[in-house]
């Protein structure tokens, strides 16, 4: 089973980045962030053309939005797995191999890291803490499960182009990684993608648009991320971070993230 998670940021402005993409990596499933779309202007008939068309979403018009797209047939998880989320922020299906995917867009959380000051980051905090609670109560949120999306959250100093320099900005703050800490451990999730390179390597995923020459530059962040349940472990077969796609005609910020796992 391959999966990739991808923020988009707008779907209908890179279906021909999406195709080329889908069609070279071939993923059983593709969850994606930031659509920027209502649910009535989502492009399924792409997704039925381009052998795609078991697709999920919740979205609304030009913020947010995810979606979850397969090949194979996608089931409802129980409600009480979806958690008490806003709607254009998460999705979750299951796969027919039983497999449970949970497809989140976190906050981005504003500009100024003060909860008191910008209400922006302290609605960041707050989902984070809801899915902490959320994954707490799941039953058996370590069976066949894996969690993926754009968590906004680079947990790591190996993580960021410069820890010392990002520690008071948005997305590698104490209080984000460690609220992200607590997610995971609420869940006793894995992050996939260090479980497979290790705690040292360099990974971002995410570059910004104000860098012209991003790729020399490099001064990315991984805000990207998969998690799997424990039991998937010994199935991980490969990640990767497809940065080549960040460097696509009118790309997005983000670079799709695969992980294959041997079921």
């Amino acid at each position: 089973m391959k999966i990739i998670t991808w923020n988009i940021n707008s779907v209908r402005k890179r279906l021909d980045l999406l195709k080329d993409l889908l069609e070279r990596e071939k993923p059983d499933v593709i969850c994606l962030q930031e659509t920027k779309v209502q649910d009535a202007d989502f492009p399924v008939s792409f997704f039925e053309e381009v052998g795609y068309g078991n697709v999920m979403f919740q979205g609304m018009k030009s913020y947010h939005g995810v979606a979850i797209a397969s090949p194979q047939k996608l089931a409802p998880v129980a409600k009480k797995e979806i958690g008490p989320f806003m709607a254009p922020r998460f999705i979750a299906a299951k796969l027919e191999n039983g497999v449970r995917v949970f497809n989140f867009y976190v906050p981005a959380g504003g500009d100024e890291p003060d909860p008191e000051i910008n209400d922006k980051f302290r609605d960041k905090l707050d989902f984070m803490e809801s899915m902490s609670t959320w994954s707490s109560d799941i039953k058996g949120p370590v069976k066949k499960s894996v969690l993926v999306g754009d968590l906004n959250v680079a947990p790591s100093e190996h993580d960021v182009w410069s820890h010392k320099q990002l520690l008071k900005i948005v997305s590698h703050t104490p209080v984000e990684t460690e609220a992200l800490a607590k997610v995971m451990a609420s869940g006793n999730w894995l992050d996939a993608v260090r479980e497979h390179f290790g705690e040292d390597d360099e990974l971002y995923s995410w570059w910004s648009y104000r860098s012209r020459d991003w790729k020399n530059a490099n001064k990315g962040r991984r805000l990207d991320h998969i998690w799997m349940g424990k039991d998937l472990k010994k199935s991980l077969s490969d990640v990767a971070i497809l940065d080549d796609v960040r460097g696509w005609d009118t790309p997005s910020d983000h670079a799709p993230i695969s992980a294959e796992f041997k079921l």
